[in-house]
């Protein structure tokens, strides 16, 4: 039930659009979580990566873009403890530039509402699930 119920509001939210980071610039840095240190963007907001994205590039737009907003700026920069050379960005099909660490496409989660929150950790949903990135730019699995 409590899935559904999130799943309800996701598509409420959806339909309402989502936090998108369209600056011209962003910092990537790490923050400490429940889940350890993890990749967040310059306002403390979580970053999550997409299992399903293939060869550095984002399988998620329409209704999941709404609900996993991504990372899109012109140029982001690496905050204390991030690879500024694992930084780079991949264009996507509405041509925005979408933020990739790692080769991992970058998003938020849109019910994730302050900086700290990882309540998209684990969650599997458009196809994939959706992880927490730590500063090597792997996966973090640990459910909160």
């Amino acid at each position: 039930m409590t899935r559904l119920l999130m799943f309800a509001l996701v598509l409420a939210l959806a339909g309402c659009g989502g936090s998108k980071s369209t600056d011209k610039s962003s910092t990537v840095k790490l923050a400490g979580s429940k889940l350890g240190q993890i990749l967040v963007d310059s306002k403390g907001r979580t970053l999550y990566l997409f299992e399903a994205d293939t060869n550095g590039k984002s399988t998620c737009s329409g209704t999941c873009a709404a609900t996993w907003p991504p990372l899109t700026v012109a140029s982001p920069s690496a905050g204390s403890g991030v690879d500024d050379g694992a930084l780079a960005t991949t264009k996507r099909a509405d041509g925005t530039q979408q933020v990739t660490y790692h080769g991992h496409p970058l998003y938020f989660f849109a019910l994730d509402k302050k900086a700290g929150n990882i309540k998209g950790q684990g969650y599997v949903h458009f196809g994939g699930t959706w992880w927490a990135v730590s500063a090597a730019g792997a996966k973090i699995t640990t459910k909160p």
